[in-house]
């Protein structure tokens, strides 16, 4: 099964060296044991275009869709046996990053 892990953050680039490092030795281990199918980080909502071209609306705005304090700031697409595999990496992740993780399966 695939999984979205997305990272949650509430500001963009703010990962100290160690956490850097942390995230490279959590990437070399899903690339390792097979999970890896691929990774990067996100800029902030602020350079973020919602379109909106629905029945040839045209519409471009800048900015996010959301307006939250907390937003996507990375992500990891990962293979898994299961959901709890998933959370299991997730919570490495996590702690790799110092950073909140969503698990969301990915459909398809």
């Amino acid at each position: 099964m695939r999984f979205l892990l997305s990272v949650i953050d509430s500001a963009s680039r703010t990962g100290s060296s160690d956490e850097m490092a942390a995230i490279d030795i959590f990437n070399d281990k899903l690339q390792k044991n097979g999970h890896w199918i691929f990774a990067c980080g996100i800029d902030s909502p602020s350079t973020a275009s919602l379109i909106d071209n629905r029945a040839g609306a045209g519409s471009v705005v800048k900015g996010s869709y959301a307006d939250n304090d907390e937003f996507q700031s990375g992500f990891w697409i990962i293979n898994a046996a299961d959901h709890d595999e998933a959370i299991a990496l997730a919570l490495e992740g996590s702690k790799a990053c110092n950073r909140k993780v969503e698990v969301r399966p990915l459909l398809g």
